[in-house]
Formats: C-alpha cells, sequence, structure tokens
C-alpha cells in the first residue's frame, strides 16, 4: 500500500509521541519512582482508551478467555518491560534507552522463527537480524568488557525489555483468532497491567509516603500516559486501518531519531559515537528485514542494466 502525505504525517506524530515517551520518562523518574510511574501511565492511559471506545461506539470484551489473554499480554507487553525501562532510564539517557528498545522487532521476529510455523526466517530476515545483533554489540559491548556498572545494567535492562515485548509481539497474534479489535485489545491489556500493579507500587513505593511532585513532572507523567500513549495508541490503530500493518511498523525506524532530538534538545543529553553507530547497525538491519530498500534497489538496477 502506497504511504500518502497524510500516512507521512501521522507516522511523523506517532514518532515524536513515542520518541516522547523516553523523554518524558527521563524527567518522571527524577521524583517518582520507577514502578509508580508504570501505575500512573497504564491507569490514565486505560481510562482515556476507556472514554474513546465509549464514545467510538466500540464493545468492550467479556469473554474470560479474552480478559486471560490481556492478563497475560499486560505483563509481557507492559507490566515487565515498563518496569525494566522506567528503572533503567534512573541509570541511562532516554535516547540510549530508545536505542534498545529499537531491537524490539528483531526479537519478535526471531522468536516467530522458533515458536510459529508460519513466520520462518527468509534471507532478508535473517540478514537483518544479524545487522542488528551487530549494532546491540556496539552498544554493550565497551561496557561489558570494562565490568557491570549501573549504566551497563540498565543498559541489559533494556534490551530485557525489549526482548520481553518481542514475545508480546508473538503472544498478540492470538487477539487475530479471537476477534478482538485492536484498540480494545490496547484497553484490556491497560486495564489488566494497573491492576497487576497496583499491589507492587502499593507494597514497595508506598505511595503514601512519597512527597508531591513538581508541577513539570506532573505534566510529564500526564503528556507520557495521554499523549504517548493512550492518543498514540488512537493514530497508531488510524495508521493500521488506513496504511497496513507493514507500513505502521516503519515508526520503529523513527522514533530513536524522536527520542535522541528530544533528550539531546531539551536535557543536554549526549550518546557516545559507537552508540550512534550501534543505532545505524540496528536501523539498517530493520530496512533489511522491512525489504522494501532491497525492493526498490533490485528494481533500480534491473531498469539500468535492461
Amino acid at each position: 500500500m502506497r504511504l500518502t502525505a497524510t500516512h507521512w504525517l501521522l507516522l511523523g506524530l506517532l514518532s515524536l509521541l513515542w520518541g516522547g515517551t523516553f523523554f518524558f520518562v527521563s524527567l518522571a523518574v527524577r521524583e517518582v519512582p520507577p514502578l509508580s510511574v508504570v501505575l500512573l501511565r497504564v491507569a490514565l492511559a486505560a481510562a482515556a482508551l476507556f472514554l474513546f471506545l465509549k464514545l467510538s461506539g466500540i464493545a468492550i470484551a467479556r469473554d474470560r478467555r479474552v480478559w486471560r489473554a490481556f492478563l497475560a499480554m499486560g505483563c509481557l507487553n507492559n507490566v515487565i518491560p515498563f518496569s525494566l525501562f522506567f528503572w533503567a532510564q534512573t541509570t541511562i539517557p532516554g535516547g540510549l534507552a530508545s536505542i534498545a528498545n529499537a531491537t524490539t522487532p528483531v526479537f519478535s521476529i526471531a522468536i516467530a522463527h522458533f515458536l510459529l510455523v508460519d513466520e520462518r526466517f527468509t534471507p532478508s530476515k535473517l540478514a537483518g537480524v544479524m545487522l542488528a545483533l551487530v549494532g546491540v554489540g556496539f552498544l554493550v559491548g565497551e561496557e561489558v568488557a570494562v565490568g557491570l556498572g549501573m549504566a551497563t545494567i540498565g543498559l541489559l535492562a533494556c534490551l530485557a525489555a525489549s526482548l520481553c515485548q518481542g514475545f508480546a509481539v508473538v503472544y498478540g497474534r492470538r487477539f487475530e483468532r479471537l476477534g478482538v479489535p485492536s484498540a480494545v485489545g490496547a484497553f484490556g491489556q491497560l486495564l489488566a497491567t494497573t491492576l497487576v500493579m497496583i499491589p507492587f507500587v502499593l507494597l514497595i513505593d508506598q505511595p503514601w509516603r512519597l512527597s508531591l511532585p513538581s508541577l513539570g513532572v506532573i505534566g510529564s507523567i500526564l503528556g507520557l500516559a495521554l499523549l504517548s500513549t493512550a492518543l498514540a495508541y488512537v493514530i497508531f490503530f488510524r495508521l493500521l486501518a488506513t496504511a497496513g500493518a507493514v507500513n505502521a511498523s516503519l515508526v520503529t525506524l523513527l522514533i530513536p531519531a524522536s527520542a535522541i532530538l528530544l533528550g539531546v534538545g531539551l536535557l543536554d543529553e549526549t550518546l557516545a559515537p559507537r552508540q550512534l553507530v550501534g543505532l545505524g547497525f540496528i536501523s539498517l538491519g530493520l530496512l533489511v528485514i522491512d525489504g522494501r530498500l532491497l525492493g526498490q534497489l533490485v528494481r533500480h538496477r534491473s531498469k539500468r542494466s535492461a
């Protein structure tokens, strides 16, 4: 499906919103514990999506099997990775966390190869995965060689979160068989995540002991929940419906750029040259996996030789 100017505009806006996640989190975890930030994000976003579903006249699923799937998906896609990502951003810049997050599609493709019979490696997928792994090597190689400092552990936590979300992508395919609309699936997993996070936050963070955060941090949490989660989901569903899943997945290539620009421009974050090289290899790997770049190059060469 050919992308229109509107599609590119939505892709750019979505990359800014999801790239803004790392910016908002970098601000929020300065004053609020990571687990509490996770809970506030998913609870507020679930409330906003509930309102969206009601206004849109979309029915909420009632089947117990579906809600068990929401619970599993919430843990795989939100509880574990959000907690790891948000904690990691107390130790590393948001831009670096976004680079690690860009490996999620790579992990999902590798996992699908072993768990799904209809998603085996193709030559382009295998080449893309290998290129992305080289990029991961640039990200963590030197830190691991020097020793496991907090920044290294934070980066490894981000990669573990991306791996978990890779499993979530594969697991999420069952929602198609269950006939669950994307918007309902997003609401269901956010609500399930909220219910799972409440006891952890009460037990570990004890929010009644926390001081009231500053207005800037409150604003960043609202931005994280309402802009980078609820609104981002709505835009993503629009892209899925009008541009297709393959085109919508291009946002993965744009998110690190948005996150790095926000972090460098507004938070004075810095990234080492080798980390940018790692981003380059990961992005190249994603382009190879996507296949359209190679397809255009092959068609261009065939035209020249004809």
